[in-house]
């Protein structure tokens, strides 16, 4: 019963504070930007129309009641009809709300959803730490400045977050226990991702790997079977519906021929390869600048390497499962990564920070829980800095007349101004961005010099 109170209590907290962003300006005197507005536009047309084609909204300026400028349509006409690339699932998940009170219930429904998936993160990080340390740390993740900024965002990141935290839960538990429910419940979940957005599916991906393990090792084959059935099923649903609608196997067919992936080369992929750190680091943009509580996930990386460097499930066995859900959130996170880095057209869009990353937020959270237990006081420290800095950000947005993006959001320097010259500049070719790189790669060096090293200590001593 405490920890559905518990559960209750957190949830109440973090949509009162989501809820509370409701009408920060995006830019300018507009709530929304970016994909925001034609997310809201295919609601409307699924709403008002029941099809997905835009034509009519465009020429009736059907967004003017909650976007005050001249939107312009995105991708290219299949079948004479505008079939926005943004897709159709995120937008018939939110146009029941849109139906009821418009972009406002659509806020408050995101809301909901990213308040659960931050609920859903504390139950995944009680696998690596007891309470209050897993419960304390999804509040202070769930009031960090990116979260607070995309909760109530009209895109579909942490709505997705909130369906990877809810499939690794499950997939752990089936690791105990194979039930068919939580193998189905753990399907749904990870079939519905591609509907979102495919971005989110590489993540996905390893989850439905992971259980497909656990399945085979028990030799569960009819568990097996219900788990790849119901996601083949929803991916051939969903190619279906996009060759239909799109002119191809994913919304992105309906991008200009530019923009899309597959016109990459090698050599831009390539060009990608800085944002691993610039991800983290860069003075606008860099995720550890905005929530520098995320820094113990990475002291928690250590932590696990570690751990199973010592054997220490050996000694203790209940760390055996401590181990497993870290590195399963781990290489959830990882491949979230790596799909900002090399996938996503930019890290430095018409958004706020961390987009592309902000899906395995709610993973990151079992991290970061580990962390914060092993280092308390250091933890105290950035959980400081990160609430100092939302507290802040929200100020300077509801008072101080700035805006989510832009020079007045991205571009504060609020509350770390004495910092930001330390902090390199990414994709301007600059020398800080070259420091940085090298520093980071001497520093895995050592890293990785001083493990080998350890490691032949041991050797020649056993």
């Amino acid at each position: 019963m405490g920890g559905v109170l518990r559960a209750a209590a957190l949830w109440l907290v973090l949509f009162a504070a989501y809820a509370a962003t409701i009408g920060l300006p995006a830019f300018g005197s507009s709530q929304f930007a970016g994909d925001e507005p034609h997310y809201l536009l295919t609601a409307e047309s699924i709403v008002s129309d029941r099809d997905l084609d835009l034509r009519d909204e465009y020429a009736t300026l059907a967004y003017r009641d909650w976007y005050p400028f001249v939107l312009e349509r995105h991708g290219r006409l299949h079948n004479g009809q505008a079939n926005e690339p943004t897709g159709a699932g995120f937008a018939l998940l939110i146009a029941p709300a849109y139906a009821i009170g418009g972009p406002l219930a659509v806020q408050l429904l995101l809301a909901a959803f990213a308040a659960l998936a931050f609920v859903l993160a504390a139950a995944l990080a009680r696998w690596t730490v007891p309470e209050p340390w897993a419960t304390g740390t999804a509040l202070a993740c769930g009031l960090s400045p990116p979260a607070l900024a995309y909760a109530t965002a009209v895109t579909p990141e942490l709505t997705a977050g909130a369906l990877l935290a809810a499939a690794a839960l499950l997939a752990l538990k089936v690791r105990e226990l194979p039930r068919i429910r939580w193998v189905a419940g753990a399907a749904l979940a990870l079939g519905a991702l591609p509907w979102l957005g495919l971005q989110f599916t590489v993540a996905g991906l390893v989850i439905a790997l992971a259980i497909v393990r656990w399945l085979r090792r028990r030799a569960r084959n009819f568990a097996l079977f219900v788990e790849v059935e119901v996601i083949i099923f929803s991916i051939v649903m969903f190619v279906t519906v996009n060759e239909q609608l799109f002119g191809g196997f994913t919304p992105a067919a309906a991008m200009v021929p530019g923009d899309r992936l597959d016109a990459l080369g090698a050599a831009d992929f390539l060009d990608r390869a800085p944002r691993l750190i610039g991800l983290w680091l860069d003075r606008d943009y860099g995720a550890l600048r905005w929530a520098p509580l995320v820094a113990l996930a990475f002291y928690a990386l250590w932590l696990l390497w570690r751990s199973r460097r010592d054997h220490i499930a050996r000694i203790v066995p209940e760390r055996a499962l401590v181990e497993i859900a870290a590195a399963l959130c781990a290489l959830v996170c990882a491949a979230q990564v790596l799909v900002a880095t090399f996938i996503a057209p930019t890290m430095f869009g018409f958004f706020f920070p961390g987009r592309y990353l902000v899906a395995a937020l709610p993973m990151a959270v079992a991290l970061v829980a580990w962390g914060m237990r092993q280092a308390p006081r250091t933890a105290a420290a950035l959980v400081a800095l990160t609430l100092v800095h939302s507290l802040w950000w929200y100020a300077e947005l509801r008072l101080g007349g700035a805006t989510i993006v832009g020079a007045g959001g991205t571009g504060s320097p609020a509350p770390l101004h004495p910092l930001d010259a330390a902090l390199p500049l990414f994709g301007t070719d600059s020398v800080g961005e070259a420091i940085a790189v090298a520093a980071v790669g001497v520093g895995l060096l050592a890293l990785v010099s001083s493990e080998v090293r350890a490691y032949r200590a041991r050797t020649v001593t056993t």
